[in-house]
C-alpha cells in the first residue's frame, strides 16, 4: 500500500541514485541570467526545454507568457488540478539568475557546471533559486509516483525569469490572472534558513528601500591648496548626513523608520530561542552592531536596518589635488512589514535638515521590493510545521518574514494567500556572487520535507481560506 514513509524514501532515493543531481546539472548549465540581455533566448530556453516537458509528465497543463514589463523574461503558470473542492497550493520560483561573473569563480569552477568540492555543490543558480524549486517538484514527482499519479490535491506554479530584475512585471502579471492563480496558500522556496542545520519557515519577507544621498556643491573641482579649508568639501558633508542617520554602532537614529520602539510583543515570541547562523565562510554577527537590547534574530527578521551599498567622491584610483564638487552615496533601508515606507523620505528629509544639513539631497527614492508578512500563528504556517517536523524528526524554526527581499506581497495583495517560505539555503551559500553554492546534505532534507507537505495536502485535514 502507498505510505507516507515510502514517499518520502523515494524522494530521498531519487537524490542517493544520483537521478535528482542529474536533473539539477542540466538545469544549472542553461545560462539564464536575466541581467545580461544578450541571454535572453536562455530565459525561454530554460522555460522551454527545462521545465515545461517536466511539467507535462507530472500532468499539469503550462503555459509561457510574455512579461507585461517590456524587455523582461517571461513567465511560466502550470496548473494541475484534480478538483476544484480539494485544497489547492501555489508554488513560486525564479530560474533567472544574477551575472554569471565567470572569471571571478574559484580556479576548477564554472557558473554553468555543476560542481562537487569539499561536500558542496557549485553552480549559479544552485541556491538562488532552481535549486529550490527543483527539489519542491522533484518532491512532488516522488508522491506522485507512490499514489500512482493522484495527488488529493491542487497545484498551481508561477516561475518568473525576471526576479533578478525586481521581479517586474510580476505584479502586473498576477493582477491579470488572479482567477488562474487563486489558491488556499502560497508554499513555495526561497532564501536562507536561519542557520544551516535549522530547518525553517519564513512566514514573509524584508522590504528594501533604496535612496542616494546627493552633496551637488559646484561644477567642477577646485585646487585643494588654494581652497582647501575655504569651500566646503561635498565628502565631508556627506560623511556627516551618514553619521546622523545611524551611530557608529550602527543604530538608526531616524526613529520613524522603525516599526516601534522596540519589536512587537508577537514577533518577540515567535522569534524567541531563534538562532541566526550564516555557516563556515560567512560574515561574522559583530556583537554590539545595530540596535542596542535586541537578539540577532530580532535585528535582522524584526527590525530594520540602514546600509551604505556604494559610496563616490572623485577619482580613488587616480585622486588629484582637488575639492570634489559632488559627492554621493547609494543607501538601503531593509524594512519589516510593520513599517510605513511612505514614511522613510519624509522622515529622513525632515532628520537632515534638522541637523543643518539641508544641502544634502535626497534623490532616486523608492521601494525595490515591498515588505510582505503573514502572522507566524497563521494555520498553514503552524500546518506546514507541523508537516516537516513529523517528515525530519526535528523542530522547525519560524520566522515571521525572512531577512532578505522576496515578492510575497504580490500573492498577499492580490491573491490573498498565506506565505510559507521553506527556504532550502543559508547565509552562507555566496549567491549572487562568485562560488555560489548548496549543501548536498541540505537538498536531501528538503525533499523529504517537501514529499512529506505533498502527501499532507492530499490527506485531507489542511486549513481552508476564510
Amino acid at each position: 500500500m502507498p505510505s507516507r514513509d515510502a514517499a518520502i524514501a523515494r524522494a530521498t532515493g531519487d537524490f542517493d541514485s544520483g537521478a535528482f543531481r542529474d536533473r539539477f546539472a542540466a538545469l544549472v548549465a542553461i545560462p539564464s541570467t536575466s541581467q545580461d540581455p544578450a541571454a535572453a533566448p536562455q530565459l525561454l530556453r530554460y522555460l522551454e526545454e527545462g521545465i515545461t516537458p517536466w511539467l507535462a509528465r507530472l500532468g499539469f497543463t503550462s503555459a509561457i507568457h510574455p512579461n507585461p514589463e517590456p524587455g523582461c523574461g517571461p513567465i511560466l503558470t502550470a496548473t494541475r488540478i484534480e478538483d476544484p473542492a480539494l485544497p489547492t497550493a501555489l508554488l513560486y520560483g525564479h530560474g533567472d539568475t544574477v551575472l554569471g561573473l565567470e572569471p571571478a569563480w574559484s580556479p576548477g569552477l564554472d557558473p554553468w557546471t555543476l560542481t562537487e568540492r569539499d561536500g558542496l555543490w557549485y553552480g549559479r543558480g544552485t541556491a538562488d533559486n532552481k535549486g529550490q524549486h527543483i527539489i519542491n517538484l522533484s518532491a512532488l514527482e516522488a508522491v506522485l509516483a507512490e499514489r500512482g499519479g493522484r495527488l488529493g490535491a491542487n497545484v498551481k506554479l508561477v516561475l518568473e525569469m525576471s526576479e533578478e530584475l525586481g521581479s517586474k512585471g510580476l505584479r502586473a502579471f498576477v493582477e491579470n490572472h488572479r482567477e488562474l492563480l487563486a489558491a488556499d496558500a502560497l508554499i513555495a522556496s526561497d532564501g536562507p534558513r536561519v542557520e544551516p542545520g535549522l530547518p525553517t519557515i519564513a512566514a514573509g519577507s524584508r522590504g528594501s528601500f533604496m535612496f542616494d544621498l546627493v552633496v551637488r556643491l559646484r561644477q567642477g573641482g577646485v585646487h585643494s591648496g588654494h581652497w582647501g579649508g575655504l569651500t566646503t568639501d561635498p565628502a565631508i558633508l556627506l560623511g556627516h548626513a551618514i553619521s546622523s542617520i545611524a551611530d557608529r554602532h550602527g543604530r538608526i537614529l531616524v526613529r520613524d523608520w522603525l516599526p516601534g520602539e522596540t519589536v512587537p510583543p508577537a514577533i518577540r515570541e515567535a522569534l524567541r530561542g531563534c538562532p541566526v547562523g550564516g555557516g563556515e565562510g560567512a560574515a561574522t554577527i559583530d556583537e554590539g552592531w545595530g540596535e542596542p537590547g535586541l537578539t540577532p534574530a530580532e535585528k535582522i527578521y524584526g527590525w530594520a536596518s540602514f546600509i551604505v551599498l556604494a559610496m563616490s567622491c572623485g577619482n580613488v584610483a587616480s585622486p588629484v589635488n582637488a575639492v570634489a564638487p559632488e559627492a554621493r552615496a547609494v543607501c538601503q533601508i531593509r524594512y519589516t512589514g510593520d513599517s510605513d515606507p511612505a514614511r522613510f523620505e519624509p522622515a529622513l528629509r525632515a532628520h537632515l535638515d534638522s541637523n543643518g544639513l539641508e544641502k544634502v539631497a535626497i534623490e532616486r527614492t523608492g521601494i525595490r521590493m515591498p515588505a510582505s508578512r503573514t502572522p507566524p500563528d497563521n494555520p498553514w504556517v503552524l500546518w506546514t510545521k507541523a508537516s516537516m517536523e513529523r517528515s525530519l524528526g526535528t523542530r522547525v524554526q519560524v520566522t515571521p518574514n525572512a531577512s532578505g527581499g522576496l515578492p510575497g506581497d504580490v500573492f498577499v495583495d492580490l491573491l490573498g494567500t498565506p506565505l510559507v517560505w521553506v527556504p532550502h539555503s543559508y547565509n552562507g551559500c555566496k549567491q549572487h556572487g562568485p562560488d555560489e553554492h548548496v549543501i548536498p546534505a541540505m537538498l536531501r532534507e528538503g525533499l523529504a520535507a517537501f514529499a512529506g507537505i505533498w502527501w499532507d495536502l492530499g490527506e485531507g485535514g489542511t486549513p481552508r481560506r476564510g
